[in-house]
């Protein structure tokens, strides 16, 4: 297992449903961490890189609603 962190800025502040949507982003294989930075302005994601690429996370995060801005092009 290769685990690796990344940080997303927030598109817009976090609001009830999206903490929810962030514990759900858990359930997802390969998905190891999110949590929302203290400040409030963006989420960490750990992830085993031998599961997901970079691309993989930021599409499970838009999956699950979570309002991030994207790096890679649709």
């Amino acid at each position: 297992m290769t685990k690796v962190q990344l940080h997303y800025p927030l598109v817009r502040p976090i609001a009830d449903d999206d903490a929810q949507a962030i514990a759900n982003v858990h359930s997802w294989y390969g998905i190891l961490r999110v949590r929302l930075a203290t400040d409030m302005n963006h989420v960490s994601v750990e992830y085993d890189a031998s599961r997901l690429s970079e691309k993989d996370v930021e599409d499970v995060l838009h999956k699950f609603s979570i309002p991030i801005r994207r790096q890679f092009s649709v």
